[in-house]
């Protein structure tokens, strides 16, 4: 027992030590190359050693493949030995890829064929741009978090400015403190410095100006070093295209994105369902959509593309927000004043029409309503929908199981196998949505389909919409998924 023991040890420390050298490559590859590698979407870069390891048990389970970490530190190694233009690799895809080969061996071999449209960088030109946060609220500071871990060498998208509409003489500091510390998503994984006399916050080496505005206009941001930039309007006290259209006039401003459901004839756009329909040539003004839309969009696509939709609710039991008062007070919204931590709120959503402005033909299909519960983050879309075809619990989850690993959803659709899952474990989920599987039903007939889908209504949603200023500055990266 005593040597069974001490074998398992080593072993395991075997282990350990083929992680932290897929850490350090996959680290070097980022910072670089602008060369991100992911594990079925879950991040390889500034990661802890035993979450890689607890990464690759998660696709070991999830693809039925043996999935030593040893076998994608070879597959890491052999990119790095690659001059890849800028991009972003799905490394469980290669792995599974090599496994499937019945290769043995021959990692330098494989690769280069696999990513041999990825070699030179002149395969993908990238221009950095600007970006600006207007508003720096629960959105505007995950964007600052999501902005900043994914600038690699700042070849990209570039945060150079916070707007906020106050400022106080301890405005600075408060502002560092509470991007370096969230009473949900934890402490900011880097080092963030107030420099109060330039009215800056450095975070981790990037300089952003802190500037103070009453109206978007008034902003003279090529004062700043800044040009042509992308303006993150994360307040929503403008939703129109009259409101938004007044940050264009601000020096410096290129283009706005609406972190909101966009009112009058502004498009919802949803990353990954219908982002190829827009580009930032061809417009200034944008929309996010809601963290809602953008959790059911990408099921209904699956659904609506292989088995028809004739009809169908959606209902959200969505996390409470800031738009509803902690304690009982006055609220000009029906329900919204009574205390959010005490009670679940009936309320309305959008999110059934604004579907309808992605897929026009879905228009008087679908109804849609809301829940607010006790929960500070996470909510859950819960899909009820007729569909054309005859179907079964195991086809419709194959479906969004394949989604999720293969094709154009892969970042948006995310799914989980845990009988065991609850809100708190999708805290920090970069998708869309998390398909529940074990919570899948299909009636009898075969043609009355729920589909439970969580997602995490501030990270997610604010990965989404880095996702899309991505698109439309131009700056998307290659990507193997």
């Amino acid at each position: 027992m005593k040597d069974q023991y001490a074998s398992e040890l080593a072993q395991w420390i075997g282990k350990e030590q083929a992680a932290l050298a897929l850490l350090d490559t996959a680290s070097k590859l980022q910072l670089e190359k602008s060369v991100e590698l992911v594990l079925f979407r879950r991040k390889l870069f500034d990661k802890k050693i035993s979450e890689i390891l607890s990464d690759h048990a998660y696709a070991e389970k999830f693809t039925g493949l043996k999935f030593p970490v040893s076998l994608s530190l070879n597959i890491a190694t052999a990119i790095a030995k690659l001059d890849l233009a800028p991009s972003r690799i799905d490394i469980g895809r290669l792995c599974t890829e090599f496994v499937e080969s019945g290769n043995t061996d021959n990692y330098d071999a494989f690769v280069a064929e696999k990513l041999k449209n990825f070699i030179g960088k002149d395969k993908k030109e990238i221009k950095p741009r600007d970006v600006v946060l207007y508003g720096f609220g629960r959105i505007g500071r995950l964007a600052a978090r999501v902005l900043i871990e994914h600038s690699g060498g700042g070849q990209r998208l570039r945060l150079r400015a916070i707007v906020t509409r106050d400022k106080a003489t301890d405005d600075l500091a408060k502002r560092a403190s509470l991007l370096r510390k969230d009473s949900v998503h934890g402490r900011f994984a880097g080092v963030i410095e107030a420099d109060v006399e330039n009215s800056s916050i450095i975070i981790n080496g990037h300089r952003v100006h802190m500037i103070t505005a009453a109206s978007p206009s008034e902003v003279d941001y090529t004062a700043y070093g800044i040009e042509d930039a992308i303006i993150i309007d994360n307040t929503g006290a403008w939703r129109d295209e009259k409101g938004l259209s007044e940050h264009l006039k601000s020096k410096g401003a290129g283009m706005v994105i609406l972190t909101a459901p966009g009112k009058g004839d502004l498009p919802n756009i949803v990353y990954g369902v219908n982002h190829e329909q827009f580009d930032g040539q061809n417009g200034k003004i944008f929309t996010a959509a809601s963290c809602t839309t953008n959790a059911i969009a990408p099921v209904i696509k699956v659904i609506k593309d292989t088995l028809g939709i004739e009809r169908g609710h959606i209902e959200t039991v969505h996390a409470y927000t800031n738009d509803q008062n902690l304690l009982d007070n006055y609220h000009k919204k029906s329900r919204r004043g009574r205390s959010a931590p005490n009670n679940m709120v009936i309320t309305e959503t959008g999110a059934g029409k604004a579907v309808t402005k992605i897929y026009p033909e879905m228009k008087g299909l679908l109804t849609s309503n809301a829940v607010r519960v006790p929960v500070q983050d996470v909510s859950l879309a819960i899909l009820n929908l007729r569909v054309s075809k005859k179907t079964s619990v195991g086809e419709v989850n194959a479906l969004l199981k394949k989604s999720s690993l293969y094709g154009e959803l892969v970042e948006q659709i995310d799914y989980s196998m845990n009988a065991e899952l609850v809100s708190s474990d999708v805290v920090g989920n970069s998708h869309a949505c998390e398909i529940d599987s074990h919570a899948t039903i299909v009636s009898e007939d075969g043609q009355n389909v729920v589909v439970y889908a969580w997602y995490d209504n501030e990270y997610g949603y604010t990965c989404q919409v880095v996702r899309l200023a991505r698109h439309l500055a131009g700056v998307r990266r290659l990507t193997y998924y």
